[in-house]
């Protein structure tokens, strides 16, 4: 049998709650809740598709042509995006993560940044996944292993659905009062209001709109969350939350995934695209200082 190109799968259940977490990037791979899919699958033989639930660490999104300055010294990353010319997605998208902790509800999974061209600092870092009623909670923590003060920024990169329902038939809401505009390169300009293709305060239907698309200034409920919901025509819905810390989300839709005519990604992120650049909510970690956060995904039929 040939190896999975996405390395150990680890499996997770509780009651009626079953997840699946790949080894390479961490990634959600499947994600069901009362027999209902809640993640995209993707074939066993395929390396993961489009970033598909992969943590993004030390950075989500891009860093414009790879180069960015700290302390007065400009540095060039690895160019990862060669159709745009940027670093994209962090330096753990494609690494082995190892396992710390393994129950029959939860994984503690486990990866270091160590330092390297363009990004000279050490990090280790956690993600566990729990799954509980009604779906799944993810905690990332990020701790500075070096003697300098690091920079860094964290996001993840999960599709989601509510399956026996095409995608394009399901609505979307996001309570955001900004969004991102980008140049040619993918690269924010500049943050302005939402505008008719990108306003979500009220349902939109998801085959109405192309989105790859940031937004900022995210109303959070009573319970301190932020909400992106998608709902089916017959009422049922599934939303992805965003605990204190994760301040933005990126929205992208697209027709590459394996075998779905349309799937989105809602993406939690700590800060936005180019943060190393802007220093846009941009967290520096001093020596030996820890940060947690958390998002996860809720079920309701």
């Amino acid at each position: 049998m040939a190896p999975d190109p996405t390395g150990i799968r680890f499996r997770i259940a509780a009651d009626d709650v079953h997840a699946e977490i790949t080894q390479v990037g961490a990634a959600l791979r499947a994600l069901t809740v009362d027999g209902v899919d809640l993640v995209p699958s993707y074939p066993d033989t395929s390396p993961t598709p489009a970033a598909s639930g992969i943590v993004l660490l030390p950075w989500p999104n891009r860093v414009a042509g790879g180069r960015w300055t700290h302390d007065g010294v400009t540095r060039q990353l690895a160019i990862s995006e060669p159709a745009y010319g940027n670093a994209s997605h962090g330096l753990l998208r494609f690494m082995p993560y190892q396992p710390v902790a393994e129950e029959p509800h939860r994984v503690v999974l486990a990866a270091t940044v160590f330092p390297q061209t363009g990004y000279p600092f050490l990090l280790d870092s956690t993600v566990a996944y729990e799954v509980g009623p009604r779906g799944l909670t993810v905690t990332h923590e990020v701790v500075n292993r070096g003697t300098d003060a690091a920079p860094f920024a964290l996001g993840t990169h999960p599709y989601v659905q509510l399956g026996g329902v095409p995608t394009a038939e399901l609505t979307i809401r996001l309570d955001a009062q900004t969004r991102f505009e980008v140049d040619e390169r993918l690269i924010p300009t500049a943050q302005t209001p939402v505008d008719a293709a990108t306003d979500l305060r009220a349902p939109r239907r998801l085959g109405d709109l192309s989105l790859d698309t940031a937004f900022g200034d995210l109303a959070r409920d009573d319970d301190g969350r932020v909400r992106t919901t998608l709902t089916a025509p017959d009422g049922r819905s599934v939303s992805l939350w965003q605990g204190p810390g994760f301040d933005y989300v990126q929205v992208f839709t697209t027709d590459r995934y394996p075998g779905q005519e349309l799937a989105v990604a809602i993406e939690p992120m700590t800060a936005p695209a180019n943060a190393f650049n802007s220093g846009q909510d941009l967290r520096i970690l001093a020596p030996g200082e820890r940060w947690a956060g958390q998002w996860g995904i809720e079920y309701a039929p």
